[in-house]
């Protein structure tokens, strides 16, 4: 049984990270996105590197493992490819026939796509006040759109987005196998723009923590102009507390929650600083990206914010906020759902986990 009783048309988001398998399955009630349930299986997935069959059945059993716990009855679903995978760039051509168009969009992608163009998936969209949000679809390639018609400007900006068709194959034959209708497929970036952006307009940059990657966006009127991942995250800091304090994994984790990088009173002075140490390697990578933003923008960033599994740890916020005179917050992805009122506590503290999953199941209904 879902969080509601009543039946209706509804859509699952499900997001697969090398770690775990999340869903959030939500309808849509007045053209607002309500709870309808949720859950998610902690545990090893390498279907985005790894193409082995082996990997492709684990993958088909741990999606219809989440979709039994969560007790999911719908089968549509929409997935997410991660940022480190997809390829996307914001670009600017002169006004011109939508013919023309098609030809000049696909010669600019040979500059930043680093593989052949004949084993990607092309997804591109004409920007106008607000970018109109969509997926990567392994139905559609870049000849079969029809981008909005352009009057009275001298140049147009097309958001590009280019994603290895073996990787969109392999996924859909993952959840066909699992026995869900894969009706989108689209970045990690546009999910987390969707649930934890929204509306505002301002540059503003999410740090998505995950247990093995973080993700740095920029999004600018709701358009992600900078995306970067590194392969560090929640597991790469438990790991260095268990190796400086020789302790196991479920002892590090604890450490992690409980002190992160806080220096109160009965903490281990040892546990902030060796925490410090790893995150700095996220922080870098954020003034990597801030610097390039702020030599292309005249615009400041209005605000940061994080998400993932790791947001929570303690004094996080604080710290990045120091760090770079900047606003920090951890981010709401329930801000828009409707929920239980009496499941607030518990739905805050995963939230930041699930805000890729909320996104996409939200792709549909806002």
């Amino acid at each position: 049984m879902g969080l509601f009783g009543q039946k209706t048309k509804s859509v699952v988001g499900i997001d697969v990270s090398g770690s775990s398998v999340k869903a959030v399955e939500l309808r849509g009630v007045s053209g607002r996105p309500q709870l309808v349930t949720y859950g998610f299986v902690d545990q090893t997935t390498e279907i985005v590197k790894s193409d082995a069959a082996s990997a492709q059945v684990e993958a088909v059993r741990l999606i219809r493992e989440v979709i039994k716990r969560a007790r999911i009855v719908t089968t549509k679903a929409v997935a997410a490819l991660p940022s480190f995978s997809v390829f996307s760039s914001v670009i600017s051509l002169p006004e011109m026939s939508k013919k023309d168009l098609v030809s000049a969009v696909r010669w600019e992608a040979k500059k930043f796509v680093p593989m052949p163009l004949e084993e990607m998936i092309l997804d591109w969209e004409v920007v106008e006040d607000r970018i109109k949000k969509k997926s990567v679809s392994e139905q559609k390639t870049e000849e079969s759109k029809e981008p909005a018609p352009v009057t009275h400007r001298k140049d147009i900006r097309i958001l590009l987005t280019a994603a290895p068709k073996a990787l969109v194959e392999r996924y859909v034959t993952i959840f066909k196998q699992a026995e869900l209708q894969l009706i989108g497929l689209e970045t990690e970036a546009f999910a987390l723009e969707r649930s934890l952006v929204g509306n505002d307009p301002s540059p503003v940059m999410v740090v998505d923590i995950g247990s093995r990657v973080t993700s740095i966006m920029i999004f600018q009127e709701s358009i992600p102009i900078l995306t970067r991942s590194i392969d560090m995250g929640g597991e790469s800091i438990t790991e260095t507390i268990m190796k400086a304090l020789n302790v196991d994994a479920s002892r590090a984790e604890q450490f992690k929650r409980d002190f992160g990088l806080s220096m109160g009173q009965g903490s281990n002075e040892k546990i902030p600083k060796t925490i410090e140490f790893v995150t700095n390697s996220i922080i870098n990578e954020i003034r990597y990206v801030l610097n390039i933003f702020r030599s292309q923008s005249e615009k400041p960033l209005d605000k940061i914010i994080l998400s993932g599994g790791s947001a929570f740890l303690v004094s996080l916020p604080e710290y990045v906020s120091k760090v770079f005179q900047v606003k920090v917050f951890i981010g709401d992805p329930w801000a828009r759902v409707s929920y239980p009122v009496d499941l607030k506590s518990v739905l805050q503290e995963i939230g930041p986990r699930l805000s890729v999953s909320i996104g996409l199941a939200m792709r549909d209904i806002v």
